[in-house]
């Protein structure tokens, strides 16, 4: 029965005269735009706005008369747009001149307002609704926009304009031909891992300025683990040297939070450049991501007496994430390690990269996983999921040493953060152990 409903109701439909829907959805449409406006000015003097609800419904219903009646030369239409903007000039100007309002938004709604009738007469439906939503969502989010822009400051816009650059005008225009033979590095390879690197970055930069600006502890190491988990220990761990006992299970709570986020960002690198590899680590990742947040979560909730420690200064995001410098540092650690592997791999195998892995654990892994992940060197993908656990191990050491090193030995700060270190470190040995 209910099928059959559907049928009649289908059909009944298809019977309606097509402009009689259309005047339906532009009425709608516009009334719906003018109560936004109506809503917008409820505190203003009727005659310091331009239209209301009805004004603004009126407006479509006449933009729609002038196109149907008209609709192969448009003289009417065009001739009605015009004598409509004669009309909203003579408004801005008595509003300008009496009220010193000088704002021309409503004046633009109200031509979008005309225009909405051969949107929905000659455009697909989809691309009405999307034309309207984004009418309303524009008009109802002033305040929002407004305490965005205090947010931004100098240089938000230039640092926007070096993304576009670097991703939209750079990236294309570099050749995909190797620089040296027998080595599978390209300018375009080499650009497009500081390409993504820099996205990331970015994405983080832009989550903790303005989505996050005042983050507790938890949610810095989460944001700051995005960009580097490395810097970001360095700075908690430095901070822990004058915390109160009871506060530093939450930094090393932070810590941890800021290393499960290491795995994240380089499952998100494994999935972009090696598909193959992604999935053959996948389940890898997955665990060690749900242990490292296991043991952040129930260090910070553990004998918890008060609330989350206010953000530091030194986390937040202000540094600009697209410097010159930074960039053509990972440039140049990428070639660099694409020379490396390449050459270990070539006189030493699998061996002498597992020892490389090893090694790297001491500096940013991100330049030689990359390579790894988006050369072509002549070994398994076993062998790269390997050298790809063996790094990350050797890495967790590290960070383990430097941030007890810079707590200033620390007792309870050491003691946690080895333990949880500890807990991480034999999670990789027998997961490696698996995938071996």
């Amino acid at each position: 029965m209910r099928y059959i409903n559907a049928y009649f109701m289908q059909s009944y439909f298809e019977t309606l005269p097509p402009n009689l829907i259309n005047f339906f959805l532009v009425t709608v449409f516009s009334l719906l735009i003018g109560l936004s406006q109506r809503r917008i000015n409820l505190n203003v003097d009727d005659n310091k706005f331009f239209g209301s609800d009805r004004t603004f419904t009126l407006i479509g219903i006449l933009g729609f008369i002038l196109y149907v009646l008209d609709s192969d030369r448009l003289i009417l239409f065009a001739g009605g747009g015009l004598v409509l903007g004669v009309l909203l000039s003579l408004n801005y100007y008595f509003k300008m001149y009496h009220f010193q309002r000088l704002g021309i938004t409503s004046i633009v709604i109200a031509f979008l307002t005309y225009c909405i009738a051969p949107l929905v007469i000659t455009q697909p439906m989809w691309l009405s609704l999307l034309v309207v939503v984004t009418i309303l969502l524009i008009t109802e989010m002033k305040e929002t926009f407004i305490n965005f822009a205090k947010q931004l400051n100098n240089n938000e816009f230039i640092t926007l304009a070096k993304f576009i650059l670097i991703v939209g005008i750079i990236l294309p225009m570099l050749p995909d031909t190797p620089i040296v033979e027998g080595v599978s590095l390209t300018p375009y390879r080499i650009w497009l891992a500081t390409v993504v690197i820099s996205s990331i970055s970015y994405f983080s930069y832009l989550l903790n300025k303005f989505v996050f600006p005042k983050s507790g502890i938890i949610l810095s190491g989460l944001l700051g683990g995005i960009y580097s988990s490395t810097a970001t220990i360095i700075i908690l761990a430095k901070k822990c040297k004058l915390a109160a006992e009871e506060d530093v299970r939450k930094y090393v709570a932070a810590i941890i939070a800021a290393i499960s986020m290491m795995y994240v960002r380089i499952l998100v690198l494994i999935a972009i450049f090696n598909r193959g590899l992604f999935y053959e680590l996948l389940i890898y990742f997955i665990v060690m991501i749900a242990v490292c947040g296991g043991i952040s979560a129930f260090l910070y909730v553990y004998k918890r007496k008060k609330d989350d420690i206010p953000y530091h200064k030194e986390m937040k995001a202000d540094n600009n994430p697209l410097e010159f410098r930074i960039a053509v540092i990972f440039a140049v650690l990428f070639v660099a390690f694409t020379f490396i592997t390449q050459y270990t791999i070539e006189y030493f195998g699998t061996r002498g990269l597992n020892i490389l892995s090893l090694l790297v654990g001491a500096t940013d892994i991100t330049p030689f996983l990359l390579n790894l992940f988006d050369g072509k060197h002549a070994v398994t993908s076993t062998a790269i999921g390997v050298a790809t656990i063996h790094a990350i191990t050797s890495n967790n050491v590290f960070q383990l040493i430097y941030g007890i090193v810079l707590s200033g030995r620390q007792k309870a700060f050491s003691r946690l953060f080895a333990g949880a270190v500890g807990i991480i470190v034999v999670m990789n040995l027998f997961l490696l152990f698996l995938i071996r």
